[in-house]
């Protein structure tokens, strides 16, 4: 009789733990029902633009034919990714794109963590906030009118860049015409125009460091170095460790804009990557398989990359993304 009640009493226990999830369910969305509200929009955004374009990159196997759908037309198997893989260009395109991913994360990336420890050691509020804005303000320029300020500055025989060699003797170099330049054109001109709108990340986590902290080192007479040495690199290097790790998963992603606007005839052995490629092979031609296949591809690559570095980073620090 003993075991007969306990099933009753456990097949009664079951419905109401069930139940009771329902209700405090029901009870949490009666009570925040406006913070229920909020998040309605960004998850219908992300679920319309976002996951559900992810279907279409079956497209990548398809060969496209506009009047029978995407869905409609036929299977291909891996047949674009072939193309792609055995095209004597993909090497090229693989290293330009790595070259310039590389270098603008090696230069580029320390740059913003500097400028936001320099700003946090400026104690007149004027200068401080002058810097910030001149640093802050060139992010807003669009890439098109960035490109122009470039081909202005670094034009063969107007250009301020070479008006000025040639007043102390030296002579013209077309810039944009030297392949070996156009990396280094790319990224300082990104990094100008983005050090201060990434210095903000580090100097928000800076403003969350004890201060208790630096006074203490006050106390034992610390330099700034060795504030900065031992209380503010450690205190936002989760932040950078995170901000390395997005970067790092999305090295393959080079931005396309600008340099499909810095790009000339001269130039290209240099600055022709996989974005580029795609456009003018996969799009102009209307080749939309094909450009799905390498867009597809790309996003594999970063996220391995991604996994990879976030794994990494949590076995070194216990910091990472997930």
């Amino acid at each position: 009789m003993l075991e007969k009640g306990m099933v009753i009493e456990r097949s009664r226990v079951v419905p109401k733990e069930r139940g009771g999830l329902l209700t405090a369910a029901a009870k949490s969305f009666r009570k925040h029902w406006q913070l229920y509200l909020i998040v309605i929009p960004p998850a219908l955004f992300f679920l319309i633009f976002k996951y559900y374009p992810m279907l279409n990159a079956v497209l990548a196997f398809k060969d496209y034919n506009v009047t029978k759908g995407i869905w409609g037309s036929p299977w291909v198997g891996f047949k674009h990714f072939r193309l792609f893989f055995e095209n004597p260009i993909f090497w090229t395109l693989i290293k330009n794109t790595l070259l310039i991913s590389g270098y603008l994360l090696i230069v580029g990336f320390p740059i913003p963590i500097l400028l936001a420890l320099a700003l946090n050691e400026i104690r007149n509020g004027k200068f401080k906030r002058f810097v910030q804005l001149v640093s802050f303000a060139p992010y807003f320029i669009s890439t098109v009118v960035m490109v122009s300020i470039i081909m202005l500055f670094l034009a063969p025989r107007l250009g301020f860049v070479n008006v000025a060699m040639n007043h102390f003797g030296l002579g013209s170099i077309n810039f944009l015409g030297e392949p070996g330049m156009f990396r280094s054109i790319y990224v300082w001109s990104d990094i100008w125009q983005t050090a201060g709108y990434s210095a903000v990340i580090f100097l928000a986590a800076l403003a969350g460091v004890d201060p208790s902290l630096y006074e203490a080192a006050k106390v034992d007479g610390a330099s700034r170095f060795q504030k900065i040495r031992h209380i503010d690199l450690p205190g936002i290097m989760p932040t950078i460790t995170i901000v390395f790790i997005l970067n790092v998963g999305s090295v393959m992603s080079l931005g396309f804009e600008k340099i499909y606007l810095l790009q000339n005839p001269l130039n290209k052995v240099s600055s022709e990557v996989i974005a580029t490629y795609v456009y003018q092979i996969g799009l102009l031609n209307a080749n939309y398989s094909f450009a799905t296949a390498v867009g597809l591809f790309n996003s594999v690559i970063n996220l391995i990359l991604l996994v990879g570095v976030n794994m990494v980073a949590k076995r070194l620090s216990n910091t990472s993304i997930w």
